[in-house]
């Protein structure tokens, strides 16, 4: 049977033909066609255990290859399970293609197995949502999915694929005689709705496309110039004694090519503050990269460049900038380009392309040479806080002290490493001291600031860099969201490494909550055996609790690793209050 007559096959060649290498799903009747065509078309199906995982999974491969991440879910449930996933890659600008499954045509809204009007809920958190309404539209429409998701301001796109559009026209066939109830009866009201349904078929199946049927959104070129922004960018920064450049995730966002964009951040030669996404675009070590104490260098510089990184509560709604300095900002985003603050110089474009652009413009880069006194004061800083941090991992605790788990961590991961941080305060404690080594190489939530990304980012990672080490960073609250995925980690010859900072406690919540309200009511947890968890799933698990142990237990965590096993180390670690106060609401 040609690809034409079923739905499953349609769909399996356009993700080849897409270059989508991993379709992420749960298994479900009203998607198995799309699922069984994906891999007859070569595209590996990696099933997971919870549909947000899928969309999560889906997620990371997006942001690290810069092609649309895909997942297919089943009807109703399956679709809204997604809900908090999609909205997360929303809010992070990553391009998805979520494949829904829904019920038959004929029988929309007629009460059938899992119907619900799904366009109405995935609508407000997508770019676009459709359902597909014949055979013939399935293939342009799935096509105009990749269109939109990566055009422009790249996001989710939901596209509902009704199941009698999937399977091949003679199961179609019996399945609706079957339901409809004509064969067992020799009414002439069952023979009329038997001739009814052979004819509805026939046009699903036979009928040319309509080209009108479906409201296709206009795809916006994301690759556009602001060329006078750039220019009078350029000339500001020629003048700068101050300057400061922070790059967010939106720079990597549609990145094919990384390493361009980190070429002209060293071009520019400005001191940078890399954030969410674009942490390890200058690699390990680079002389303009600063990690600590943005908000001052920000209040002090006199012209700040804000590239694809929103005004929003991370940057203190724009006011964390000297309110006189020079502000330019490049983002896709019309509304996140001046929401808050706006910037002097505002160049819609993607921010990548800025950078690249500006530095063709500079030639030469900004001359540091006679300013380096503002370099000076920020590495002092810089070095002063890397010191505190130092003293504090220093002091001797009797369970694992995170601070020194972290800077030892921090010396064993490979240069090839990634990391995929899901958590709270153990996590943000990771922040301010593990060096990702390279472009893409950290996966966080973004903006929305989700937990139980974990699982899925790690799956995702772990294909498309299957020779890398991938460390998850799991808060022990955060970990019980994809802590499953472990077993599809085994099933798939996935071997990330994780790591559960265990400390009985939604820490993060918990210490300013009894500081405020005097009550540790509903933060409250158990150092629960995570690392048997793990073994329940088929990984191997360690329990770390011993702070003399931290090196070997890490060697042995890569041991298992690189023999291709997942691995679980559960980290009892002490209280600690080195982030008192940063809790954000």
């Amino acid at each position: 049977m040609s690809d034409s007559r079923n739905g499953g096959a349609t769909v399996g060649k356009i993700l080849r033909e897409q270059g989508v290498r991993f379709l992420f799903t749960l298994c479900g009747g009203h998607i198995s066609p799309i699922l069984v065509g994906a891999k007859a078309h070569g595209v590996t199906v990696v099933d997971v255990r919870d549909e947000k995982n899928a969309v999560f999974a889906a997620d990371a491969v997006a942001r690290m290859t810069g092609i649309p991440g895909v997942a297919a879910v089943t009807a109703g449930p399956g679709v809204t399970n997604t809900i908090t996933a999609v909205k997360n890659a929303q809010m992070a600008q990553s391009p998805l293609v979520i494949l829904g499954g829904a019920t038959a045509t004929l029988l929309k809204g007629r009460g059938s197995l899992q119907d619900i009007d799904q366009l109405s809920i995935m609508a407000p958190i997508t770019k676009w949502s459709t359902t597909v309404k014949s055979v013939a539209n399935l293939g342009p429409t799935v096509e105009k999915a990749f269109s939109v998701a990566r055009s422009g301001l790249p996001g989710p796109v939901f596209v509902e694929v009704p199941v009698d559009l999937l399977y091949p026209e003679h199961m179609v066939r019996e399945i609706f005689m079957k339901e409809s109830g004509v064969r067992n009866t020799d009414s002439i009201g069952a023979k009329a709705l038997e001739l009814v349904i052979r004819g509805y078929l026939y046009r699903q199946f036979h009928a040319p496309r309509i080209n009108l049927e479906l409201p296709f959104p206009k795809a916006t070129d994301g690759k556009k110039t602001a060329v006078a922004e750039v220019r009078a960018a350029a000339e500001a920064l020629r003048k700068a004694e101050r300057p400061a450049l922070v790059v967010g995730s939106q720079a990597l966002v549609n990145c094919d090519d990384a390493e361009r964009v980190a070429d002209a951040a060293r071009a520019l030669g400005v001191p940078t503050f890399l954030a969410g996404m674009a942490r390890g675009l200058l690699g390990r070590d680079s002389d303009i990269q600063f990690r600590h104490k943005r908000g001052n260098a920000l209040r002090e510089a006199d012209v700040v460049l804000v590239a694809g990184f929103p005004f929003d509560f991370r940057l203190g709604y724009g006011r964390s900038i000297n309110s006189k300095a020079k502000v330019i900002a490049a983002n896709l985003s019309p509304t996140e380009l001046r929401k808050n603050r706006r910037p002097q110089i505002a160049a819609q474009m993607h921010a990548g392309d800025f950078l690249v652009e500006l530095s063709k413009q500079m030639r030469s880069g900004w001359n540091a040479t006679s300013k380096s006194a503002w370099f000076e004061k920020l590495r002092a800083r810089e070095s002063a806080r890397d010191e505190q941090i130092a003293s504090q991992a220093a002091e001797p605790t009797e369970l694992v002290n995170s601070l020194d788990f972290f800077q030892r961590l921090d010396r064993k991961m490979s240069n090839d490493a990634v990391l995929v941080v899901d958590g709270g305060d153990f996590v943000a404690t990771a922040s301010y001291i593990l060096r990702p080594r390279a472009p893409l190489s950290w996966l966080d939530p973004g903006a929305f600031g989700t937990l139980g990304v974990g699982g899925g980012f790690a799956v995702g990672a772990s294909l498309v860099r299957p020779n890398a080490e991938v460390w998850l960073v799991y808060g022990d609250g955060s970990s019980a969201y994809s802590l499953s995925e472990i077993d599809t980690c085994v099933r798939h010859g996935l071997a990330p490494i994780a790591l559960i900072g265990s400390d009985g406690a939604w820490a993060q919540i918990a210490r300013e909550q009894v500081e405020m309200l005097g009550d540790d009511v509903g933060t409250v947890l158990r150092r629960s055996p995570y690392e048997k968890v793990a073994e329940g799933y088929g990984g191997v698990g360690l329990l770390l609790d011993d702070p003399s142990k931290i090196d070997s237990t890490l060697d042995e965590a890569k041991r298992i690793s690189a023999s291709g096993k997942p691995v679980v180390v559960n980290v009892h670690i002490a209280a600690t209050d080195f982030r008192k106060g940063s809790i954000s609401m």
